[in-house]
C-alpha cells in the first residue's frame, strides 16, 4: 500500500479542481490525513477549524474524497473526519465509539428485555382471563378457590422465569396479581404475598 501522505499530496490538487465553494476549500487547505485504519481514512482538523468538517462529511465532498484517495492508495476506504490533528485524537475518538457502542448495546439489551417482560407477563395476563372464563359455576367459593390456586402457579412460574426486575417488570407483575385477586375475590395483597412466598421473596 502506498503512504497515505504522499498519496494525499498527489491527490489534494485534484480535489479542490473538483469542489467549489470556499467552505470546502478551506477545509482541504486545514486538514491533514492522519492514518489509514480498517480501511478506514483518518483525516483530522485542528480543534480550532473543527467547523469546517461538516463540509468534508458533506455527501458529494465524501464521495469525491474517497474515490480519489482510494484509487491512488490502491484500496477501498471509507472517509472519517475528526476533530484533531494528533494520533492522541485519534485514539480519543476510538475510545469514544467503544464507549458509545457499550452505550448503544446497554440500551438495546434493555429494550430486549423490556419487550421480553412484557410479552411474558401480558401472555400471563390474558392466561389467566383464559382459565378465568373457562371455569363454571363462578359463584361458588370452591370453584374460585381452584382458580386461584392455578392462577398463583402460573404466576409464580412466570415470576421464576422472568428475570428483568426493573420498574416495568414489576408494574406488569402488579397487573397479573390484581387480576388474579379480582377473579378470586382475594386482596390483591394477600394474592401477592402467596406468590411471592412460592418465589422465595416473600
Amino acid at each position: 500500500m502506498a503512504d497515505i501522505q504522499e498519496v494525499w499530496k498527489v491527490v489534494l490538487p485534484e480535489l479542490r479542481k473538483a469542489v467549489t465553494g470556499v467552505g470546502v476549500w478551506a477545509a482541504l487547505n486545514s486538514c491533514r490525513p492522519l492514518l489509514v485504519e480498517d480501511d478506514i481514512l483518518v483525516i483530522g482538523l485542528p480543534h480550532e477549524s473543527s467547523e469546517l468538517g461538516g463540509h468534508l462529511r458533506l455527501a458529494h465532498t465524501k464521495h469525491l474524497i474517497e474515490t480519489m484517495v482510494s484509487e491512488k492508495y490502491g484500496s477501498k476506504l471509507t472517509l472519517r473526519v475528526i476533530d484533531g490533528t494528533a494520533m492522541t485524537d485519534w485514539e480519543t475518538v476510538k475510545r469514544r465509539d467503544i464507549e458509545a457502542r457499550r452505550l448503544q448495546d446497554q440500551a438495546l439489551e434493555k429494550a430486549r428485555l423490556e419487550m421480553a417482560a412484557r410479552s411474558t407477563w401480558d401472555s400471563v395476563y390474558e392466561q389467566l382471563g383464559r382459565t378465568y372464563a373457562a371455569i363454571s359455576n363462578k359463584s361458588l367459593p370452591q370453584n374460585r378457590a381452584r382458580f386461584f390456586r392455578e392462577a398463583v402457579a402460573l404466576v409464580v412460574e412466570a415470576r421464576k422465569a422472568n428475570l428483568a426486575k426493573d420498574e416495568l417488570g414489576e408494574r406488569n407483575f402488579a397487573r397479573c396479581i390484581e387480576r388474579v385477586a379480582q377473579y378470586s375475590d382475594v386482596p390483591s395483597t394477600v394474592v401477592a404475598m402467596h406468590i411471592l412466598g412460592e418465589t422465595g421473596e416473600g
